[in-house]
């Protein structure tokens, strides 16, 4: 009827039917007697496979390596690395997961079958000879084992035998942390035979070549991967001379995140205790308190570099720099210490009423000089120059204070006169120390061809001596990080 001649007509046209599609005529399905069209390479069926295996296992002994009493079985090495890191500093360890392949000729293991290779899991591998490499240097080694266990095994006609394995290692990086943290490190992975002698068991690189995945995520974070190199070596022992193998994984520190988390708030830190220079001395607490937050910061960042740090004795270059700003701070507390100190013994002699005598009749003194001088002042200019002509070696060291001071510079008594010569005393056989006890003794004689520092001047010359030491220093040391 009209119904089923629709349902043909969509069955026949339609290309939204599901089923199987009617096959051509002249074409014959494939049957059990039919085989399929040849190409070029044949398949391996089950039954001929396990003949070829039970043949050459069957007069197999897995205990002895191939060659045994003629000549040293030499096993060519490879390796597949799948991810690397993290390198840990403070355990001086790095993590590496890695395919390891290992190819060694077995004469025992040859057949005469047009089959090329025989590809075989981890069943087979307890009942064929494997070379006992091991490495050296780890401290933690895995076999992956899911979901079967990652071994692979390839016989080839010839006798080649290919033993792959996937394992993830902890190996020891010992590390130089001199230059930290501008430091290069190599890591090595290093193996050998474990009781095959050179005269037994070799190992050779074949146009070494070291394949990264580089689509895998490298967990090396604080790291840069540099390159990869090899070498090898003969390690002689008590149970004879064996073949290593090592290869080394250069990398060097990235400098980011050790400049945020060191250098940066230390010379901050750093700068933020100048700002004392520009308090002024009586209020003592804030002055203080500043110093002190400052020290306590610094040192609170030296024990927070060392947190993550191999406890090694030697110092290293972002111990130096840390030391150094830790000594700036406590430089900037103790300038204040030295100002309030002095500024505080000067107090103390004024109050002395021996000292205010003696201060009354050196101003009467020095008026009456001051008259007689105004009579005669080129005559005393020509001493003044042969004075000073006499004394230009010496350099003395002249503390200056300004009597009746308020601190500004400016002088409270208004009598005293700018020419008077300074009251100075004597400290010590062959050396002379003077401490001016008026205003403005730039003018006198003693003085010419000395230095002059003021003692309330102290915070004016730290402002400026502070920051210029700071700044050479820092471009010292980067020159020293750099090209060194």
């Amino acid at each position: 009827g009209p119904q089923a001649k629709s349902e043909k007509g969509a069955s026949g046209d339609s290309d939204g039917f599901y089923g199987p599609k009617p096959q051509d005529p002249k074409k014959k399905p494939l049957t059990e007697g039919t085989k399929p069209p040849a190409t070029g390479h044949r398949v391996a069926r089950s039954p001929e496979a396990s003949q070829i295996l039970n043949t050459i296992l069957s007069n197999y002994d897995h205990r002895l390596r191939p060659g045994i009493g003629e000549k040293p079985t030499v096993v060519t090495v490879e390796f597949s690395v799948n991810s690397l890191g993290p390198l840990s500093t403070l355990d001086m360890e790095y993590n590496i997961d890695i395919i390891f392949c290992q190819t060694w000729y077995d004469e025992r293991l040859r057949y005469n079958d047009s089959f090329e290779t025989l590809v075989l899991n981890s069943n087979v591998v307890s009942q064929l000879w494997i070379p006992d490499t091991f490495f050296r240097n780890s401290k933690r080694t895995q076999e992956h084992t899911v979901t079967m266990p990652n071994q692979l095994i390839r016989i080839h006609r010839d006798g080649k035998v290919l033993y792959t394995i996937r394992m993830t290692i902890d190996a020891g990086c010992t590390l130089h942390m001199h230059r930290f943290p501008m430091d290069s490190h190599s890591c090595p992975l290093s193996f050998s035979s474990f009781s095959y002698p050179v005269s037994e068991m070799t190992y050779k690189w074949e146009d070494f070549k070291l394949e990264i995945n580089e689509n895998n995520s490298w967990k090396l974070f604080q790291f840069d991967f540099k390159g990869m190199s090899n070498k090898t070596e003969t390690l002689s022992t008590p149970a004879g001379d064996f073949m290593v193998m090592t290869f080394f994984f250069n990398v060097s520190r990235k400098f980011g995140y050790v400049a945020f988390q060191n250098y940066v708030p230390s010379s901050v830190t750093t700068m933020l205790s100048w700002v004392s220079f520009w308090i002024k001395k009586d209020p003592a607490a804030a002055r203080t308190s500043l110093g002190i937050t400052s020290v306590v910061t610094m040192t609170t960042l030296c024990t927070f570099s060392r947190k993550n740090f191999p406890r090694v004795s030697y110092v290293t270059a972002l111990d130096f720099y840390l030391a150094i700003c830790f000594v700036f701070c406590f430089c900037a507390l103790m300038e204040f210490a030295v100002l309030n100190f002095l500024t505080y013994n000067q107090m103390k002699i004024r109050a002395s009423p021996a000292l205010r005598h003696s201060c009354r009749r050196a101003r009467a003194r020095a008026r009456a000089r001051a008259r007689a001088r105004a009579r005669a002042r080129a005559r005393a200019r020509a001493r003044a120059r042969a004075r000073a002509q006499k004394h230009q070696k010496a350099l003395v060291h002249a503390i200056v204070n300004m009597e009746g001071s308020d601190g500004e510079g400016k002088s409270s008594n208004p009598g005293s006169s700018q020419r008077s010569k300074p009251v100075c005393c004597k400290w010590h056989s062959g050396f002379k120390k003077y401490y001016c006890t008026i205003p403005n003794c730039e003018g006198s004689t003693w003085q010419q061809g000395h230095l002059c520092i003021h003692i309330y001047r102290l915070d004016y010359y730290s402002r400026v001596a502070f920051p210029l030491a700071f700044f050479f220093f820092s471009v010292l040391y980067w020159l020293g990080c750099l090209y060194f």
